[in-house]
């Protein structure tokens, strides 16, 4: 049996610190060969017998924030291209695009990005604990929303269930906007497993779904 293995980013990474809590999280390397790793782990039985072969592992990601903004504070100027986060995630696609078998599907971000003020402090602003002449740049994001990531990922589903490519999908995810492409794979015959790696999921979705499975550490067990 062939799979195919779908690998949203930004929930792959925000998943990382918390579940591969001995590795690196600001290593590219590391990072990407994590990836892999847990990727291909999909391709054994619950045994670990080789059990599928691999037809390609997909990873969905958007390229980072490169412009110039100025703090919504302070004025000052910042050049996002020279971020920390913009360099790791610059670096790591470079990374990705070197591992076996591994296909990068870029979207885009939005044109619209804005700075906007954190959660917890619009509710002191709202509530009257803080005035807005006590904000610090500290208080705000700047928000940049991706675009075109969910869309590949779907017409990647579909495009592999159609043509017959695989006959098993994994899908490295934790929302349910995925359910649409997850129904029309299964209608073609296709195997879908969602890995939501270890994070909570709907039981609801079970119906949407052939199976559910993690093959990332269990965080679970650093509590016990």
């Amino acid at each position: 049996m062939s799979t195919a293995i779908l690998v949203d980013g930004g929930f792959f990474l925000k998943r990382f610190r918390y579940v591969y809590r001995d590795r690196d999280a600001t290593d590219p390397k590391v990072v990407a060969r994590t990836m892999h790793e847990m990727a291909c782990f999909h391709l054994n039985d619950r045994q670990g017998r080789p059990a599928y072969d691999l037809y390609r592992i997909f990873f969905y990601d958007c390229p980072p924030i490169l412009k110039r903004a100025h703090y919504p504070i302070s004025r000052r100027g910042i050049d996002f291209s020279k971020t920390q986060t913009a360099l790791f995630r610059l670096a790591l696609h470079e990374e990705i695009k070197t591992q076996r078998k591994v296909a990068l599907r870029l979207g885009h971000l939005s044109d619209d990005a804005a700075w906007k003020i954190k959660p917890a402090k619009l509710s002191e602003l709202v509530g009257g604990t803080i005035r807005f002449e006590a904000l610090t740049d500290d208080d705000f994001t700047y928000d940049a929303r991706q675009k075109g990531v969910d869309m590949k990922i779907g017409l990647d589903i579909a495009s592999l269930a159609y043509k017959k490519l695989v006959d098993q999908i994994v899908l490295v995810a934790g929302d349910s906007d995925f359910v649409p492409a997850a129904k029309l794979a299964r209608r073609e015959g296709i195997d879908f497993v969602l890995d939501p790696m270890w994070h909570h999921v709907h039981p609801s979705l079970n119906e949407h779904i052939d199976g559910l499975r993690s093959t990332s550490p269990n965080p679970n067990k650093f509590a016990q």
